[in-house]
């Protein structure tokens, strides 16, 4: 696969906390376009990894290489420039609770751009309708949001800056099934109209089969298994066993 194809190159990655050693010579790759799926059991490091992608956990050892570009050796200018090119949603949303919606999707906008004031509003108002809110909700502050309406947002503001690769962290924990499938199918709407490359740490099945194109399983330490499900579930691993072909495993690709 050429270089061009490949949004995330991660080579030999090691992550530690003190002597705690979460990641040891993890590789990974994550081609355009696509969304890919995060998985491993408790403490296997899935948001350590995406913290370590995003600059914000430095690795111990490693390659980590975004559109190209080693992250690890960029610094200034060259690696603002870098970061406008993706959004990154947290679990909990990480709104600012002393902000309206719409001043929190103005936040990446004013930070990054020179545009006027009007002009962030309009887009900020454009991203909470792309994110399945209503005109109203961009006026409400957090704490008057629902669960699902509070990831909406969220995502609003992972995407205000057009960006072409998204990092969502546990993007449906804590949501009612109904509330978490509308959020899938709003992922993967977004995907294919926007044409974005999705990072997403998750560990609910029914996410994995309704938007993911191929899933990253993480155990002992480093990534033991790419593919889609049907091939992940063909493998012979105890967790993979477990996880993929226990009762919710089999109910959720059930089709």
């Amino acid at each position: 696969m050429s270089a061009r194809e490949i949004a995330i190159r991660v080579r030999g990655l090691k992550t530690a906390f003190g002597r705690h050693v979460v990641h040891e010579n993890l590789d990974l790759d994550l081609r355009r376009g696509e969304i890919m799926g995060v998985i491993g059991g408790s403490g296997s490091g899935k948001s350590v990894l995406l913290r370590a992608i995003v600059g914000l956990k430095r690795p111990a050892a490693g390659s980590i290489e975004v559109f190209g570009e080693d992250i690890l050796r960029l610094s200034g200018s060259a690696r603002e420039r870098l970061e406008r090119r993706w959004g990154l949603m947290f679990q909990d949303g990480a709104l600012f609770s002393n902000l309206t919606v719409r001043e929190n999707v103005i936040v990446p906008l004013a930070e990054h751009t020179n545009l006027s004031a009007r002009l962030r509003r309009e887009i900020a108002d454009m991203k909470i309708q792309l994110a399945g809110l209503g005109p109203e909700a961009g006026l409400k502050y957090p704490s008057d949001l629902s669960g699902g309406m509070r990831k909406r947002a969220a995502l609003a503001r992972a995407i205000a800056l057009d960006p072409d690769l998204v990092f969502l962290d546990e993007p449906t924990a804590g949501l009612d099934p109904i509330t978490a499938a509308g959020f899938d199918a709003l992922i993967r709407d977004l995907q294919q109209s926007l044409g974005l490359t999705v990072f997403l740490v998750t560990h609910d099945l029914d996410t994995l089969a309704a938007t993911c194109d191929r899933i990253a399983v993480l155990a002992d330490g480093h990534v033991i298994a790419v593919g889609t499900i049907a091939e992940l579930r063909a493998i012979d691993h105890p967790w993979i066993d477990s996880y993929f072909n226990g009762p919710r495993g089999r109910a959720a690709t059930a089709a």
